[in-house]
């Protein structure tokens, strides 16, 4: 198993405007809305602040885990069925280990 950053796998976000389905989210909106209708003042987002948005919404979307997986993993072990490759778990820890140190050093 190699661990990942599952934020750094993802290659493109939608630029522009964005819309969340959070309460936070829909109170900024209502917001930024209330403060143009008064004031007459125009908000502009950055571009980064709008794939802030977009990547909120892909992540919230989105599970840690697999819940399917770890039952399966629970049920094996419960029924003595799980084997455990120690040297598979060892060199996959050292490639990771690995490869963070060389992000940090590169």
């Amino acid at each position: 198993m190699k661990i990942t950053d599952s934020i750094k796998n993802i290659t493109s976000l939608p630029v522009g405007n964005t819309t969340t389905n959070s309460a936070k989210g829909n109170e900024q909106a209502a917001a930024v809305s209330t403060a143009n209708s008064n004031t007459g003042a125009k908000v502009t987002l950055s571009p980064l602040s709008s794939q802030l948005q977009a990547l909120q919404v892909q992540i919230a979307g989105t599970s840690a885990f697999d819940t399917k997986k770890v039952e399966s993993i629970k049920t094996a072990i419960a029924n003595g069925q799980f084997q455990v490759d120690s040297s598979k778990i060892a060199n996959e820890l050292i490639t990771s280990v690995r490869d963070l140190l060389q992000s940090r050093n590169g």
